[in-house]
Formats: structure tokens, sequence, C-alpha cells
């Protein structure tokens, strides 16, 4: 390791403390005096992952977050969340204690995550892991969700029912689209 300074490779440790999953430590070069901070975190044993054609790849969590980045994209989501699930996802798969993870063990486990957290993410994430080949597929996951199955009942609904307020947008949608019937009977 080089100071990220001056490049000198001698150092002292001013400060250690145990973080979630590691060590941080608090370094000085030398050389130049730089303060700078290292983490030491355990390298988990190599996870491969089966594919659904067979093949064995090393286990990325960097697909695993951009997969999850697109579900999630543009979703009003707490900063971190999605770094929280892919951390989550990660350490249960290698709490599994096995070296080798089926491709669907992860698909599931990110799909039951999204669930949990955004209706739309989850459907977005579904809709390309379960490779929806017509409408009804898609209407059928939607259709769970609106019934209930969904995580929850606080996010807005996909489709205005009774009793649900419209907002001032659509009450003005709704009028000029009647206003415009009238202007054509005219």
């Amino acid at each position: 390791m080089n100071c990220p300074n001056c490049h000198h490779t001698n150092f002292k440790v001013v400060d250690s403390r145990e973080v979630e999953d590691g060590i941080r430590r608090r370094r000085e070069c030398l050389g130049c005096g730089f303060r700078f901070t290292t983490y030491e975190r355990i390298q988990p044993a190599a996870l491969f992952v089966i594919k659904r054609d067979g093949r064995r790849e090393e286990f990325n969590k960097e697909k695993l977050l951009g997969g999850l980045h697109k579900a999630c994209e543009k979703r009003p989501l707490p900063v971190g969340t999605v770094d929280r699930l892919a951390n989550e996802i990660e350490a249960e798969l290698v709490e599994t204690g096995r070296s080798e993870i089926p491709s669907a063990l992860i698909g599931d486990k990110v799909m039951e995550k999204l669930k949990a957290v955004d209706n739309i993410a989850y459907i977005r994430f579904a809709s390309v892991y379960r490779k929806f080949t017509d409408v009804t597929e898609f209407k059928e996951i939607i259709d769970k969700l609106i019934n209930g199955d969904g995580p929850s009942r606080a996010q807005l609904p996909l489709i205005l029912g009774e009793g649900v307020k419209e907002t001032g947008r659509q009450q003005s949608s709704r009028h000029l689209a009647m206003s415009s019937k009238e202007a054509g009977k005219v």
C-alpha cells in the first residue's frame, strides 16, 4: 500500500475501530504526514452462481446492484435502500453455507426484497426476470398486488377506484377531456 498523497510506503496507525463488517484504520504517512482511512474486511469464500444454462460464474455484487438500480430507477426510495438490499441478499447467500447458488434463488430473493420495498420496482424486476411473454402474465402480477398480496397499501393505487380522491392534475385532465368531447358535439 502506498500513501495516496506522496506514494511513500511507511505508515503508522493512529486509530483503529471495529465497524459493521470489518475494521476501520486511520493511518498517517511517515513521509509527508498525510492522514487517510483504510478498511479491512473479511473476504468470504468464493461464491459461484449456477446459471440457467448450467454455466458457473463467480458471484458479482455489481451485477446484482445493476439489476436493483434498474428496477428502482426514478422510484422515491430512501437513499441507500438499493445498497442495503444488495448487502442483505449477499449476506443471505453467504449464510446458506453453499459455495454454488442457483441464479433462480438469487432472482427469487431479489423479488422478495423488492416486493417488500416498492410495488413498481418489484413489477419492473419481475417482468424481466420472469420473462413475461404476454400482457396476461403481467396483469396477473398486478392483480395480486392490488388484491393485497403486495407490500403495503400506503402506496398510490395503480387504478383509481371508489373513494380515491383525484389530484388537481387528474381533475384538470378529466375536465379537459370532457370539454374536448363537448366541443366536438357543437
